[in-house]
């Protein structure tokens, strides 16, 4: 079907206010307070707070000081609001938690009243007028949705190597051109900053559409992209995220997502093991050998188109040139979550996040 402008539209309900900005949070004591600080610093002339936009803070079932935090901050600046999202109740077809605080808020009648819904995750940190911004560039294109590609912060070392591999690889299986492109099957979003139109989100079902998914944000472009012109790049210069602060949290965030971002985890282990074997083993083998001077210059040759490849992919990332070279350490740690998020998805058909199980 040929994506159609939102414009053709007529809303539901009359538009009271540019934007609505959900944030949904669960345990987020630690997050919360950056992410809407960045937010509240957004207010501009003809861009105020309480009377443009609104913030919601749909807090799903914290046992930390989530709620209390959220609280105070609603208490102190009007435009704030704090939801606490109906107890979930697992059930094989029904909503994970992050779908089901979202699909909440977006039915609240202030919500409902936005021109445009803003999904943003408690780790965000927004630079200051870019949410205005991206609301400017959504209607210049007239998208249905905009989404940013946040500039990731590295807690640690290890993060500064593992990230670029993750996300190069998400770079080569959802190209942004490709996405962006009406003609190309292929949708993707980044659910730290999925910016959509109120119109075209209750048009394709919202977060209830796609109530199960883990990976709701990509789900949620490919039903808007049927209908409605999307668009998802690279904006370091609007918004930045810590998705995981200890190596621990990122290694159990990315054993949730690696088999349900990449079709065929198990050939792409394969296939990174395979790249890591040749960029360490080569130049062992060049030089572990009495090979003659041609032998060992042939085997250096093979080794710089080997690391020439791999930099080409992994340059994808956006990452630096320190990160990318040290994420070479880092392709062994990527290939045991690969395997890892195959065995919990695809074997034990479970997955665990947040102290909840959802059945896959």
């Amino acid at each position: 079907m040929q994506a159609r402008s939102y414009i053709e539209l007529e809303a539901e309900e009359a538009v009271t206010h540019e934007l609505s900005v959900l944030i949904p949070a669960r345990n987020e004591e630690a997050n919360l307070q950056g992410c809407i600080d960045s937010l509240l610093a957004q207010s501009e002339p003809g861009f105020v707070l309480g009377e443009h936009w609104h913030i919601f803070v749909v807090d799903d079932s914290s046992t930390d000081g989530t709620l209390a935090l959220a609280e105070r901050v609603a208490g102190a600046h009007a435009g704030v609001h704090v939801l606490r999202a109906p107890e979930l109740k697992p059930s094989r077809n029904g909503f994970t938690g992050k779908n089901a605080a979202l699909w909440f808020g977006a039915n609240q009648p202030l919500a409902r009243t936005a021109k445009w819904l803003l999904f943003t995750d408690a780790d965000t940190l927004h630079e200051p007028a870019s949410t205005h911004r991206a609301v400017v560039e959504a209607e210049r294109h007239s998208l249905g949705m905009l989404s940013y590609s946040p500039k990731q912060i590295a807690a640690n070392v290890v993060q500064r190597a593992f990230l670029p591999i993750v996300f190069s690889e998400l770079a080569s299986t959802y190209p942004p051109k490709a996405v962006s492109d009406p003609a190309s099957p292929i949708a993707a979003a980044n659910g730290q900053f999925l910016l959509v139109n109120r119109v075209a989100y209750f048009d394709v079902g919202g977060h209830a559409a796609v109530a199960a998914r883990v990976l709701e944000d990509v789900a949620l472009a490919r039903l808007l992209k049927r209908r409605f012109a999307i668009r998802l790049r690279y904006a370091p210069e609007a918004v930045s995220a810590r998705m995981y602060r200890t190596t621990g949290e990122m290694v159990a965030g990315w054993t949730k997502n690696l088999a349900l971002l990449f079709g065929n985890p198990l050939f792409l282990a394969a296939s990174r093991l395979l790249d890591f074997a040749l960029v360490v083993g080569l130049p062992l083998i060049a030089f572990g050998y009495h090979w003659n001077t041609w032998q060992r210059v042939a085997f250096l040759i093979l080794w710089a188109r080997v690391l020439l490849r791999y930099w080409t992919r992994v340059r994808r990332s956006n990452a630096g040139v320190v990160d990318i070279l040290l994420s070479v350490f880092a392709v062994p740690l990527f290939v045991v979550l690969l395997v890892r998020s195959w065995q919990q998805i695809t074997l034990a058909k479970r997955m665990e996040w947040k102290g909840r199980e959802y059945p896959q």
